[in-house]
């Protein structure tokens, strides 16, 4: 699948990572902070999508996911006895 490649290492984020900041004054330097704070927050929220997307398309298609056992278990409340 693609999506597991590698991006090349002049993507938006590895340009930006090596721009130099000497022009910026510190108010301009806050905002990008707070802009760079936000993109964090997106990009770990899909990660996280993804991440759970991952591990249900591997518990529908692993082997003898599709058995009534392996269905019922995942109906089935836990034993906690």
């Amino acid at each position: 699948m693609d999506d597991d490649l590698p991006r090349p290492k002049d993507d938006a984020a590895g340009r930006l990572a090596g721009e130099s900041l000497d022009s910026y004054s510190i108010e301009e330097l806050n905002q990008r902070i707070q802009l760079l704070e936000s993109e964090v927050v997106r990009v770990v929220a899909h990660r996280d999508r993804a991440k759970a997307h991952r591990v249900a398309a591997d518990a529908l298609f692993s082997p003898g996911a599709g058995s009534p056992a392996s269905r019922a278990s995942l109906t089935q409340k836990p034993d906690t006895r």
